[in-house]
């Protein structure tokens, strides 16, 4: 991927845990990394096929002087987070914060924060069989639509479907959701259930009721098997309300794992 990069952008700002920086404030300097693919710039020397560097030095800035943070590690959060949300060319972004007047008792140059932000594709499975389905649905979808870690959101139908696993409840609601997020897959995890823990969602019963539930089926091309979470979702090639909304959503994804696309798993599952 292409790079356009910013170095030393000087930023007053006000950040520090000590009152003093807080009041007074002090000189920030930030290095930043765009990655975006620039070949259609180059070919053609349109404006348009690149990223104005112009309006991003001003979107960083906005960043680091709206708010004051305790920590530089915010700053640059808040400052790639901005950066990511500039452009939809921009597909990731590195910065770094400097902080060459911290209140250290020692000489030194400077302390700075690095951090790499990207654009990942993720699969969010969504069901529900207590109170208003579609609502609930709607409203999560809603909440992954307004957080600023979440871009190009694209729902499925919803459809109807039998309980899995254990079968005395209600039929349930599912569907799919197709995103783009700057979060890990863990930070993603957590906002899921923040969503599902604003839903009313509780966890009695393996496999019952809920209000809302939202499962992370792919998250890039990642693999991931530890305590709190699986990607690819281990069982969802043995579940048509799973692969019903992604074959409709990504029909020619290929899990990482099996090595086969969605919609054929689908077509497997309906011959078995």
């Amino acid at each position: 991927m292409d790079k356009i990069c910013i170095e030393e952008l000087k930023i007053f700002a006000y950040h520090g845990v000590f009152e003093h920086e807080n009041v007074n404030g002090q000189n920030f300097y930030v290095n930043a990394v765009l990655y975006i693919d620039t070949e259609k710039a180059g070919l053609t020397d349109e404006l348009e096929a690149s990223v104005d560097y112009g309006m991003v030095c001003g979107v960083i800035e906005k960043a680091m002087t709206e708010q004051t943070f305790k920590l530089i590690e915010s700053a640059a959060q808040a400052a790639a987070m901005a950066v990511l949300n500039s452009s939809p060319l921009i597909e990731g972004v590195d910065i770094e914060v400097r902080k060459p007047e911290a209140p250290i008792d020692m000489e030194f140059g400077s302390v700075s924060v690095k951090i790499s932000r990207r654009w990942h594709n993720a699969l969010i499975a969504v069901g529900s069989n207590i109170g208003d389905s579609r609502s609930i649905i709607s409203e999560a979808v809603r909440k992954l639509e307004k957080s600023s870690y979440i871009s190009d959101v694209r729902q499925s139908s919803l459809i109807v479907t039998k309980p899995y696993g254990y079968t005395d409840q209600a039929d349930f609601l599912n569907g799919a959701v197709l995103c783009r997020t700057a979060l890990s897959a863990h930070g993603l995890l957590d906002l899921m259930h923040k969503i599902e823990n604003e839903a009313g969602r509780t966890r009695e019963i393996h496999w019952g009721p809920r209000t809302l539930d939202l499962d992370l089926i792919f998250y890039d091309r990642a693999v991931i098997s530890d305590p709190d979470l699986v990607v690819p979702h281990p069982d969802m090639q043995n579940r048509d309300f799973v692969l019903k909304p992604a074959a409709e959503l990504m029909p020619d994804y290929v899990h990482p794992v099996l090595g086969v696309k969605v919609r054929e798993l689908l077509e497997g599952l309906k011959e078995r």
